[in-house]
């Protein structure tokens, strides 16, 4: 087993199974958010309630944060180390239009909304929707 993805799980205080550790590098393979049906498919051997359970589990524990981006699916992004999900670690996501991916822009926090007295907040979906680079390329070359 790849001692990063144990670190990650362990320093989250989750006991690394070779199916957690699984289901983290899949998710962690690519530069974008992942969808439970995606997870799916790309782990036909993994019983989909594993799966849903595993990342419940990692919500609770903070490693992942869902994303309802408007597609009709969470997307899960794998949080930093030094994320504990709270308002400030609070991050815009890109929704491309054309390929359905989701993105987490990490370096744009999300902007600053002054709430009227007496609200409470507790989480922001701030989601941007266009075209990511490779789509835009491909569009621009018709």
């Amino acid at each position: 087993m790849d001692t990063y993805y144990e670190h990650k799980l362990e320093h989250r205080q989750i006991r690394p199974t070779a199916t957690r550790l699984l289901i983290l590098q899949c998710m962690m393979r690519g530069d974008r958010a992942v969808s439970m049906p995606e997870l799916e498919q790309w782990l036909p051997t993994v019983d989909k309630s594993t799966i849903s359970r595993t990342l419940q589990l990692f919500l609770l524990h903070k490693l992942i944060h869902a994303i309802d981006d408007g597609s009709g699916a969470l997307k899960y992004a794998v949080c930093s180390d030094d994320c504990d999900c709270s308002v400030d670690d609070e991050h815009t996501h890109f929704h491309c239009l054309q390929c359905h991916r989701t993105f987490c822009l990490k370096q744009i926090h999300v902007p600053e909304v002054p709430l009227p007295p007496g609200f409470r907040l507790h989480s922001i979906n701030y989601v941007l929707k266009g075209l990511c680079p490779e789509c835009a390329t491909r569009v621009e070359r018709l």
